[in-house]
């Protein structure tokens, strides 16, 4: 008898493996930048050397893809935050997010920049994803009028700017929650409706 049975896929587990170490990556990135161990990211994703190796076979690429799934990840937040909360409580969570991609964006720039440009084109497509999935949550929250109707996404983006500076400190996220539930004040007021819930620290 002729055994038919093919071997089971191992797509599933080495996608599984490849997430895990973005995420390692990301957290050992943010803390250590450069310097980074990659035999630490590895043990933190419980996988071998080699495995890390075969989905990502330098540091830059690594690096790269992790930035890049730290994007992703953002922007699918921003749809699955809009099905489960109320639009400006979706707003206001994933601008928290946010603060915390570009806290785990500043470990891993100096990698980044060793290989692209600030004008790089792979730079300008991610961008146009933030910019989308915030553009996304604006109009969500304006139409339902919680936020002021001239909220737009360049004006957000600047006056979370300051709140990207505080990243860089010690003990940095609670003023930064404080400064985006004042940013979140100053979109609430003038708008129509007034009775949305506000977020509890």
């Amino acid at each position: 008898m002729t055994d038919t049975q093919t071997p089971r896929p191992k797509r599933q587990d080495a996608q599984r493996n490849r997430e895990t170490i973005l995420a390692a990556a990301v957290a050992t990135f943010s803390q250590a930048g450069l310097d980074a161990s990659l035999e630490a990211i590895a043990r933190q994703a419980g996988v071998g050397i080699g495995t890390l190796y075969r989905h990502f076979p330098t540091r830059e690429t690594l690096a790269i893809a992790a930035y890049q799934h730290e994007v992703e990840q953002l922007c699918e937040k921003a749809a699955e935050l809009q099905r489960t909360l109320s639009p400006d409580q979706a707003l206001r969570e994933w601008m928290g997010r946010f603060v915390g991609y570009v806290a785990a964006k500043r470990g891993m720039a100096p990698i980044l920049r060793t290989v692209l440009s600030p004008e790089d084109e792979y730079f300008t497509d991610l961008r146009a994803q933030i910019h989308g999935a915030l553009d996304s949550l604006l109009r969500h929250a304006i139409q339902v009028e919680v936020i002021r109707p001239d909220a737009n996404v360049p004006d957000v983006m600047q006056a979370m700017s300051g709140v990207w500076l505080v990243s860089a400190e010690r003990e940095w996220r609670d003023q930064a929650e404080r400064l985006l539930d004042l940013l979140m004040d100053g979109l609430r007021y003038g708008a129509t409706n007034q009775t949305t819930n506000r977020r509890t620290l």
